[in-house]
């Protein structure tokens, strides 16, 4: 129950902080976000229909064909998370008594900022806000492209309909560079900003390096063996995962004790377990 309804609560927030961008920076200032959220913002400024509405009616059809590709969990979070931003979006200028920030430039960059928080909090917890992805995701085998080249191809067309829309190209501008700034921070949430680094080193001197690595860095390594391409010959390779902040003192200490060690750094973007000290292996 505890899991559920913090999952629960982290879409409802995702919904509201999104709810929020959308109505007090980007609505305001005529920019728009890609997928149905765009082409919502734009409906509602033609018709003058609820935003709310839009947003829920047009992302009914897309829910409904996830169904059959992501799974009842996924439905239900999505179909929730897209209740809670129908409703926010409702309910914002209300709370904030209209208030806005009519700086479109500042609109766009604070406002992908906190659309990016909202929507990677639903994403986070298995939902999504966007029915684009789900008929990229749907067509993808079929048209011979990758998801994210056909969503590339949907908000194209919609950032440049914003333009003809608004009757106004700076506006199609904005949205691009407030699209960008969402995705970036969507990127930050999903991954975190903690990042890891793993490691592996090759040395004839693996025994004293792995030792060296665990003393100094409290962190557990583990041996592989391996066998070298040109000199035919077995040796152990070590692996490990530090912080980014501690790559270089490890870089220093593996020279210090082989100058010749083959050193090979990659991004770890989430680490899940446990943290395991002294001589035991991962």
């Amino acid at each position: 129950m505890k899991k559920f309804f913090s999952h629960l609560f982290f879409l409802t927030l995702g919904g509201f902080i999104a709810a929020f961008a959308i109505e007090s920076f980007l609505v305001p200032n005529k920019i728009i976000d890609g997928g149905v959220v765009g082409i919502s913002i734009m409906m509602n400024y033609k018709t003058h229909l609820p935003l709310g509405m839009y947003i829920f009616v047009l992302n009914l059809p897309f829910i409904f064909l996830a169904l059959k590709k992501m799974g009842k969990l996924f439905v239900l979070s999505t179909f929730y998370a897209v209740a809670m931003l129908s409703i926010g979006v409702s309910m914002i200028p209300v709370w904030t008594g209209g208030r806005h920030v009519s700086d479109p430039f500042l609109a766009c960059i604070f406002g992908g900022v906190i659309l990016g928080l909202g929507v990677g909090l639903i994403l986070r917890n298995n939902g999504s806000l966007d029915g684009t992805e789900i008929v990229a995701l749907h067509f993808a085998k079929k048209l011979g492209f990758s998801v994210g080249e056909i969503v590339m191809f949907f908000n194209l067309f919609i950032f440049t309909a914003a333009g003809v829309v608004f009757e106004n190209w700076q506006s199609a501008m904005y949205s691009i560079i407030a699209y960008f700034i969402t995705y970036r921070v969507i990127d930050i949430v999903l991954d975190g900003l903690n990042e890891s680094k793993s490691i592996r080193i090759i040395s004839d001197l693996s025994q004293e390096i792995g030792s060296a690595i665990m003393e100094q860095f409290d962190v557990s390594v583990t041996y592989i063996d391996a066998l070298g391409g040109f000199s035919g010959q077995k040796k152990r390779m070590i692996f490990c995962i530090i912080s980014r902040l501690e790559i270089m003192k490890l870089k220093a200490l593996v020279k210090t004790i082989d100058p010749s060690a083959f050193i090979a750094v990659e991004n770890v973007h989430e680490v899940d377990g446990v943290r395991i000290k002294s001589h035991k292996g991962i």
